[in-house]
């Protein structure tokens, strides 16, 4: 029966084969992916806020 730490460690030496294994992507893919994720969120972001500005004025339609 192993100890504790030999659990341990034998789990470290497994993740770090694994993350040999692993296909990084290149650094011009990473700013690619980056880019169109922050481009997305900021088009979303003011969509989202459009609908809130009409659905703000709606409301304020109705109740006052």
């Amino acid at each position: 029966m192993t100890s504790i730490f030999g659990k341990i460690l034998l789990f470290l030496k497994e993740v770090q084969l694994e993350t040999k294994k692993v296909n990084w992507p290149k650094r011009q893919d990473t700013i690619k992916s980056t880019v169109i994720v922050i481009l997305f969120s900021v088009v979303v972001a003011m969509i989202l806020s459009l609908f809130d500005l009409a659905f703000t004025s709606l409301m304020k339609r109705f109740i006052l």
